[in-house]
């Protein structure tokens, strides 16, 4: 079993994927634009996404780009587009199959069982990590996997990475420019972006900005994690 984001515009098309998805004992969300999905991917957590090209706000492929931004989730491409340029394109932007409609719901199966084991086999083979502990913070940068207090996190895939980023350097002021480039891999942006993602991030620490915990904000200056008051510092990276 499986959670599944399906993003399809086309009702029928959309009805039929869930009705098989749910009958295979999924579970299933459905859009059918792709803001709509960057909302999705950034709240919730998905095994797998099947990701229509012909989307009415904005072309598959942008969004595709759009959602690796923010998720390492993996995802299925399915549309009517059989250009072999196109689809060589939207592998190495990376997606992680390509479904040419039409299709049968079997193709459909066989295609997604393939690509969850290669995800769980990925994650089931890294090797053992080290966690780096802050207060009541603890964060496996291999297997992307965070806890606060002994609490999974569920985080994205910017969260985690902005998290992680700060955690290893506790108690540092992180100018934006630095976060731009090393977390969003930007030589420049709007600030707001990183505003966005400290606020969604603070909202799962239990935090805000008016009475942080973790995560401090220096304006004009940058954004520094620390352990609260009663906790020790950091002891950094432990088996």
């Amino acid at each position: 079993m499986a959670s599944v984001l399906v993003v399809e515009d086309d009702q029928f098309v959309r009805s039929a994927l869930i009705r098989h998805l749910t009958d295979a004992s999924h579970t299933v969300r459905s859009v059918g634009t792709a803001l709509e999905a960057l909302r999705e991917v950034a709240h919730f957590r998905f095994d797998v996404v099947i990701l229509d090209l012909g989307l009415p706000d904005l072309d598959g492929a942008e969004a595709l780009k759009m959602l690796r931004g923010i998720t390492d989730v993996p995802v299925i491409i399915a549309t009517a587009r059989d250009d072999e340029t196109e689809i060589v394109r939207l592998l190495n932007d990376g997606a992680d199959d390509y479904l040419t409609k039409p299709f049968s719901v079997e193709h459909l199966s066989a295609r997604m069982a393939a690509v969850l084991r290669r995800a769980r086999a990925s994650a089931a083979d890294a090797p053992p990590s080290r966690v780096i502990r802050v207060g009541g913070l603890a964060i496996d940068p291999l297997r992307r996997q965070a806890e606060l207090d002994g609490a999974s996190l569920d985080l994205t895939r910017r969260e985690f990475d902005l998290l992680a980023f700060l955690a290893g350097r506790p108690g540092v002021v992180v100018p934006r420019r630095e976060l731009l480039a090393e977390v969003w891999q930007q030589s420049y942006g709007d600030d707001q972006t990183i505003d966005v993602h400290l606020s969604w991030l603070r909202r799962k620490l239990g935090e805000t900005a008016a009475r942080p915990r973790y995560l401090h904000t220096l304006r004009g200056v940058g954004v520094k994690l620390e352990p609260p008051n009663g906790h020790r510092a950091s002891d950094g990276l432990r088996p």
